[in-house]
């Protein structure tokens, strides 16, 4: 009898396994999040660290972290559209829009935008079809959903200031003001050194940028979350030796060793190798996708950032305030990793 128990007991036991074992588990049935609506705004060329920006981007793109609507270039250096629309192209989106700050063309020799736009092929169509930067804000924000479109600026905010001065017109009824708070999201803006103060090298270059109070007038007039990267965060972030073993054939490589060898503040370390840079717009590009606070960062407590016209910032900590900076946690090599990675693609 107990035998035939504990038989019967064994056949029961089995019998539950079994059916447990054959039940599939259950999938995550939580919805992945909608692509971030992203308009990129770069000074492409003064530094290597928008090319990785740019790289970053289209990694993401590929991804389905982000929806890239248009990269707007503050600056009209002479290659700069059409070293932007060889990038693009090479990333396989040769057709991406683009847009410029309406002002004189000029020439910087030191800047990668001339080697990028003669190695690699582009469509000359894509710099004719460019749209005045303003216009294609306008544009993009009138056609958008209410508060959806993140705006990461990783440049001096001329083409801002002149969206957030424009007039109704035949695209919207809507002022800038108007069209940035009924459209946009939040900003990712590069810029500033936090929680005040100025670089070793004097103003942060994106709140200077020779623009006496274009910055002041900007903050003064967003009405919307911004998040800055300040430059204590990209300063702290190297990455470009590593792309000595990149492929050469590629403009990641092309740009950033050009930049290693010509820019006024690098020729003199240069050796024949890609030298390490700061990953000032990477951090900004990087957050805008994935955010990573924990992990790559956290943010600051609420506040409002006040910039004189110099582009000299003071903070304040205040609960109802609509700005945040990055804080970098101790784990930089990681961050740096996950950058590289973006970027390498």
């Amino acid at each position: 009898m107990y035998r035939a128990t504990l038989s019967i007991i064994a056949f029961i036991v089995s019998g539950v396994l079994s059916a447990c074992s054959s039940i599939e588990p259950v999938a995550d049935q939580t919805p992945a999040p909608p692509p971030v609506q992203i308009i990129f705004d770069t000074d492409f060329g003064g530094d290597a660290d928008d090319l990785g920006a740019v790289a970053m981007l289209h990694y993401y793109a590929d991804r389905g972290d982000i929806d890239l609507l248009a990269i707007v270039s503050w600056s009209h250096e002479a290659y700069a559209l059409p070293a932007l629309a060889a990038v693009n192209q090479f990333y396989g989106r040769p057709d991406l829009q683009l847009g410029v700050r309406k002002v004189d063309a000029w020439r910087t020799d030191w800047n990668y935008n001339q080697v990028i736009a003669e190695q690699f092929p582009h469509d000359p169509a894509v710099m004719e079809d460019a749209e005045p930067a303003v216009a294609l804000y306008r544009r993009l924000l009138a056609d958008a959903t209410p508060n959806s479109i993140t705006i990461v600026t990783v440049g001096p905010l001329a083409n801002i200031q002149n969206l957030l001065r424009s007039e109704p017109d035949a695209i919207s009824d809507l002022t800038g003001v108007e069209l940035v708070a009924a459209k946009v999201d939040q900003f990712v803006i590069m810029g500033g050194q936090f929680p005040e103060g100025i670089t070793a090298h004097g103003p942060e270059w994106n709140f200077d940028g020779n623009m006496k109070g274009v910055t002041q007038g900007v903050l003064e007039s967003i009405t919307r979350p911004v998040i800055f990267s300040g430059y204590e965060v990209g300063e702290a972030l190297k990455y470009g030796d590593a792309l000595n073993a990149h492929p050469t054939d590629t403009p990641l490589y092309v740009g950033y060793k050009y930049f290693s060898e010509h820019a006024p503040w690098m020729k003199q370390d240069y050796r024949g190798s890609i030298l390490d840079n700061s990953s000032f717009d990477q951090t900004a590009v990087m957050y805008a996708a994935i955010k990573g606070v924990g992990d790559y960062w956290t943010l600051s407590p609420p506040g409002t950032l006040r910039v004189d016209e110099t582009g000299i910032g003071t903070w304040t900590e205040d609960a109802e305030g609509l700005h945040r900076y990055l804080l970098l946690t101790d784990d930089t090599e990681t961050t740096v990793a996950k950058i590289a990675e973006a970027m390498t693609h």
